[in-house]
């Protein structure tokens, strides 16, 4: 009974991703950050903090985009408190996401089993011959 479903800092990390993604988009001038997606914010109970992660498009240089991405963060910061009236809004941390690259990696290893399996499903049974 006391469960809540969707509570108040859910919404506002959901919201706080659609309003991050559409000002990198949108706003920000550097060409560098307007390629990235933001995949998941997370945001502390008390408001304060909000961690966002994102990808990086194949050809971006990750360091380039976190310097980038904490020289931006006053400008989006500020923005996201504009958009979403919020009067004070949570410091932003920008984190990448390796999740996409982790399951890559899983898929990788669950091909590369099957393969292994497949080669033994491959060999012939020897028929069992009646004297």
């Amino acid at each position: 009974m006391g469960f809540k479903e969707f509570g108040r800092s859910d919404r506002i990390a959901l919201q706080l991703r659609r309003e991050t993604a559409e000002l990198l988009h949108q706003e920000v001038h550097d060409e560098r950050l307007r390629q990235l997606v933001v995949t998941d914010v997370q945001v502390a109970r008390d408001l304060q903090r909000a961690i966002i992660f994102y990808v990086l498009p194949e050809k971006a240089d990750a360091g380039e985009v976190a310097t980038a991405l904490k020289k931006a963060s006053g400008f989006l910061r500020s923005g996201i408190a504009r958009r979403m009236r919020l009067r004070m809004a949570p410091e932003l941390v920008f984190r990448y996401d390796h999740k996409e690259e982790e399951a890559e990696r899983l898929w990788a290893l669950v091909d590369q089993a099957d393969s292994g399996r497949a080669g033994e499903r491959e060999d012939p049974i020897d028929p069992v011959e009646e004297s």
